[in-house]
């Protein structure tokens, strides 16, 4: 039903779509969303893997380790910027993504997200108040609790991206762009002296491409 209206609203019918393509990494979602692609729009969707799309080289020691997600991405920002990367994916968890000059997947570093590590922070430390951290406090060096909170979780996080991505250009070997996307990527690159850019629609984008190719 919540399909239905959604493409109700934009005018488009389930009869319409004859290609469905799915980047997931959450275990639970994936017989829920094939068997509701085989019952309502008749056909099994294309599920995005290092082993469903041969469009970019993986080169991890086991392909099949890499996230769908975390693929998808190094599509859509190569084929964009069609140079050596580095993609950072602000979600559930923060990866790093790298890609090289030839537009191969180098491999990447995963580290815990900005909400989930806020959320351990409240739940351990109870006399820590919750805050809201989607706008950075004027100052590093806080006069509060509250701002100290922010800035430990907000500068602390540009501070991580920073020398993550310092060490990672130095494996590299290269002068890579570096790009964000997920839902705090906009905050990240205001206090990030790394971040050159920032694509929103990074993983849709992704998806079009590779779903154009197959």
């Amino acid at each position: 039903m919540l399909v239905t209206n959604l493409f109700a609203q934009s005018g488009i019918g389930l009869k319409d779509i004859d290609k469905t393509i799915i980047s997931s990494v959450v275990p639970p979602m994936v017989t829920i969303l094939d068997s509701f692609c085989r019952k309502y729009l008749g056909y099994a969707p294309h599920w995005v893997d290092a082993n469903s799309y041969s469009g970019m080289p993986i080169l991890f020691n086991n392909p099949a380790e890499v996230g769908a997600d975390r693929i998808v991405n190094a599509v859509g920002a190569y084929h964009k910027y069609k140079t050596s990367l580095i993609v950072i994916d602000f979600g559930t968890a923060t990866t790093f993504d790298a890609i090289s000059q030839r537009g191969e997947y180098i491999g990447g570093v995963i580290s815990p997200g900005i909400m989930i590590a806020s959320e351990a922070l409240f739940q351990k430390a109870s006399k820590l108040p919750r805050v809201e951290i989607f706008v950075p406090p004027e100052r590093v060096i806080a006069k509060d609790t509250i701002g100290g909170i922010k800035s430990g979780i907000i500068y602390g996080y540009a501070g991580l991206v920073d020398g993550m991505v310092k060490r990672m250009k130095n494996e590299m070997g290269t002068n890579p762009r570096v790009i964000a996307t997920g839902g705090l990527a906009k905050l990240m690159n205001d206090v990030s002296e790394m971040i050159e850019a920032v694509e929103p629609n990074l993983t849709l984008d992704g998806l079009r491409i590779i779903s154009n190719n197959l």
